[in-house]
């Protein structure tokens, strides 16, 4: 059986206020061909699926579309869809009988019976081969917040929330092991951080629930042949174990990741193991840029943007144009000096980003008291802020129009 596991496609997704349709377009088409190509079983997608909660309809036509042409071209594919934490559980949940209906299963929250116990069934799903006989179970695991896991008394100090976690995932393996047959694997998925997981520091949310964050790789038993894994969106292995991964999102979400490896994962099942994992690189639509690759001062950056000569293309197909500058002094004037270098270039300025070379200065080097701080005149509290941000003595021109603010 030949899974993909992809994550974190985040629809609906604006870069600094430019959106991305035209791109997350070309990538649900592209992974139509893959699906064919690759000749996959199932298809698994481990979260994040919209960027927030209250997606556009836009963002959600492309996702029915995409669903509804995965199966007429691949009638026997599996499509398995979990929610993360962008996600409304709520809203994913909705559609889920019509979807369920046409071969796709959303497990958008943890679902509980008239006795408020939790529907761990609802969470172990068939994974079935061409022939339509079960060859795999999958624990399908959401987003998991306080209220979705089990109340477990731990004597040992251990973090509630987290203990819950892991008995929940102990339960649906359980079940998952009374309905496995010979020959069948068990795999698992989740959305979460786990310990040692490599963050994106622009645009990944950070989950922390009650003190606890990042999750052990224990939680998954050792007999899961594959674990599928959303929220990271640099794909990666967890701790040193090959088979429980982060696939990565598809799409660079910040100019953080420009340099990621976006990928989807070919994962191969021999019977109940595991025997083989590959990374399938996604073509980038549209482009990243950062210019210069270091912040440098003003005058290069404008040097650098003036030879800058990307080809002619539509707007949706123009390269995103991140602009870094080490500033030596306030420049006013800079976004304007900025957009003239690059009048005319078919790029799209999404950012400039600012940055000083300034040393630390006494300011951050003493802790002053109240009494201190009230001796301090505004021109003082300029001065030392000036020097700490810029490294020098604040210019008279300066001094003089920062006096001229504080005139009653």
């Amino acid at each position: 059986m030949r899974l993909l596991h992809t994550s974190d496609w985040h629809l609906g997704q604006s870069l600094h206020n430019f959106e991305r349709h035209y791109e997350h377009q070309r990538f649900l088409d592209w992974l139509l061909d893959a699906i064919v190509a690759e000749q996959a079983d199932v298809l698994l997608i481990a979260g994040d699926i919209y960027d927030n909660a209250n997606p556009s309809s836009a963002s959600q036509k492309q996702l029915y579309r995409f669903l509804r042409v995965a199966k007429e071209r691949a009638p026997h594919l599996n499509l398995i869809i979990i929610a993360g934490n962008h996600d409304s559980p709520g809203r994913l949940d909705a559609p889920g009988p019509l979807l369920e209906a046409h071969g796709t299963r959303v497990i958008g929250a943890v679902q509980r019976n008239a006795d408020g116990e939790i529907d761990i069934e609802s969470l172990v799903l068939p994974l079935t081969g061409r022939s339509g006989a079960v060859e795999a179970w999958c624990l399908a695991v959401p987003f998991l917040r306080p209220g979705d896991v089990p109340r477990v008394a731990t004597d040992d100090g251990a973090d509630p929330y987290l203990a819950g976690i892991a008995t929940l995932y102990q339960q649906a393996f359980a079940l998952a092991q009374s309905k496995r047959q010979d020959g069948q694997a068990i795999v698992a998925m989740g959305h979460c951080h786990m310990v040692d997981g490599q963050m994106s520091s622009d645009s990944e949310r950070r989950i922390v629930i009650g003190g606890t964050e990042m999750l052990p790789a224990g939680i998954f038993d050792p007999a899961i042949a594959y674990a599928a894994l959303g929220h990271l969106h640099l794909a990666q292995n967890v701790g040193k174990q090959e088979h429980i991964r982060y696939s990565g999102s598809p799409l660079p979400l910040s100019f953080a990741e420009v340099n990621y490896a976006h990928q989807i994962l070919s994962i191969d099942l021999d019977g109940p193991a595991l025997r083989e994992i590959v990374p399938v690189p996604v073509p980038r639509a549209v482009e990243l840029l950062r210019v210069p690759s270091r912040p440098a001062p003003l005058t290069q950056v404008l040097e650098e943007l003036a030879a800058l000569s990307p080809p002619d293309a539509p707007v949706e197909q123009q390269p995103y144009l991140e602009v870094r500058v080490l500033l030596e002094q306030p420049e006013p004037g800079l976004r304007a000096r900025i957009e003239a270098a690059l009048d005319g270039k078919p790029v799209r300025l999404a950012k400039i980003e600012t940055s000083t070379a300034a040393r630390t200065s006494s300011i951050d080097k003493e802790v002053m008291t109240l009494d201190q701080l009230e001796k301090l005149k505004p021109d003082d509290i300029f001065r030392q802020l000036y020097q700490q941000r810029f490294g020098n003595e604040a210019p008279a021109d300066q001094l003089s129009a920062f006096a001229e603010l504080m005139l009653p």
